[in-house]
């Protein structure tokens, strides 16, 4: 059934606000943004009509047979600790959100929006649209005393990217992603409010609400880690940002310096070598190439440099094996892909989590798309626990001071929908 609705900004509200009360939801919002892959506007995923929760060990090849059963749309997401399924590796850093390391669902109810258009499918699709349309938005501004700590303070992230330097000139690692929690103990927000007003703040062409029970991600995120179309596989590293002018001038100067920045352009070439290696693994040989390189993309709180890696999936590789060839994404763990992950183990005080995995759908003609979960909240609301990491590239000629004030960017948005200006900030000082 397709519909337009009086309005289509109140409708998705609506929809989102309906959908909430679902014990599974995957929204997936493009916020306008259109590239080469998108397939549509929005996608709204209701309620489980199946659903498989899982931890690293057979998670992938459980996602497969579930996949095979479920051969129509499928949502869900994959976390970041799953690189232990992939290779040796552990997880062993405090994690308070108690998320699976993977969950999919097969949804009672699809709604996709392009353009102006609402397609619902579903068996009673004209009386889901009533109900939507029928739907009174409850507005709530209040957040209760979140109040955020660090992991790390200030001097102990500079002392700790130090370290990491010291093994990046002794050869050990070329680059890596260094990730700190920001996080509140008994915070009450209202997850649907507090993602709306993300968005809003900051609008990015893989936003995603995702419920789960009781546990949400709030997502605001502008990188894409896999697609396939048809038999393309598409990867979209961001490595490299910068801050937003406060005017057209400005905007374009910050734009050239990025463009022209050794360090952001060492550390994305870095990282698009290894995603070119990734992918070999389930492409035809000889069709890995690179599509686009260092590309500016600006979105409202920052400028990101964003290279386009594709290729032909081989025959014999079925979607999950594609995404498992290439998970965790490379523009999170940094190279070499083990050893960088290894010492991040290391030296990280946090479990990822869903934070740094990957949010998305397959579709009923075997394509698929997943985010990479970043520039996201993360709250369990039956432990009042709020959470959002900020990461940044440690590289030879990285500053730690100014990877710093890189993750306190990164966090900006989080940060100003919980009420958090940087000066107020514990970890600003």
């Amino acid at each position: 059934m397709i519909k337009s609705p009086i309005n289509l900004q109140t409708f998705k509200q609506k929809a989102l606000q309906w959908a909430a009360a679902f014990d599974a939801v995957c929204y997936l919002d493009s916020n306008g943004f259109k590239d080469n892959y998108s397939k549509f506007d929005t996608l709204i995923a209701v309620g489980p009509k199946d659903e498989i929760t899982s931890n690293a060990g057979d998670a992938f090849d459980e996602l497969a047979a579930f996949r095979k059963k479920h051969p129509g749309y499928v949502t869900g997401f994959f976390g970041y600790d799953l690189k232990n399924e992939v290779e040796h590796l552990s997880s062993s850093n405090a994690d308070h959100l108690n998320f699976p390391d993977l969950y999919f669902f097969a949804p009672q109810y699809i709604i996709i929006i392009n353009g102006n258009e609402v397609e619902i499918i579903a068996d009673d699709a004209e009386s889901i649209f009533n109900t939507i349309e029928q739907q009174v938005i409850v507005i709530t501004d209040e957040l209760n005393n979140v109040k955020l700590q660090t992991r790390f303070t200030k001097a102990e992230y500079l002392d700790t990217a130090e370290k990491i330097k010291a093994h990046i000139a002794r050869g050990d690692i070329y680059v890596t992603n260094f990730c700190q929690e920001f996080f509140a103990n008994d915070a009450v927000i209202d997850p649907v409010a507090v993602f709306l007003q993300l968005n809003q703040i900051s609008p990015n062409p893989f936003a995603a609400f995702f419920k789960w029970k009781d546990n949400y991600v709030l997502c605001a995120s502008p990188e894409r880690f896999l697609a396939k179309r048809d038999t393309q596989l598409i990867s979209q590293p961001i490595k490299g940002t910068a801050k937003r002018g406060n005017n057209e001038t400005e905007d374009e100067a910050i734009k050239q310096e990025l463009r022209n920045h050794t360090k952001e352009l060492q550390e994305n070439v870095m990282i698009v070598d290894l995603v070119r290696n990734d992918l070999t693994h389930s492409a035809k040989p000889g069709t890995v190439k690179t599509e686009e390189l260092f590309a500016i993309h600006s979105f409202k709180q920052v400028h990101q440099m964003t290279s386009t890696v594709v290729c032909q999936l081989r025959d014999d590789v079925p979607p999950v094996e594609a995404i498992k060839n290439t998970f965790p994404m490379g523009s999170m763990t940094g190279a070499p892909k083990i050893s960088a992950m290894q010492l991040m183990e290391q030296y990280e005080r946090s479990k990822r989590g869903v934070y740094s995995g990957a949010i998305g759908y397959f579709s009923p003609d075997d394509d698929f798309d997943f985010n990479v979960v970043i520039r996201s909240l993360l709250y369990n609301a039956t432990e009042r626990y709020l959470s959002f990491h900020a990461g940044s590239a440690i590289t030879f000629h990285a500053d730690p001071e100014k990877e710093y004030e890189e993750c306190l960017l990164k966090a900006k948005a989080v940060m100003e929908v919980l009420g958090q200006s940087e000066s107020s900030a514990p970890f600003s000082h």
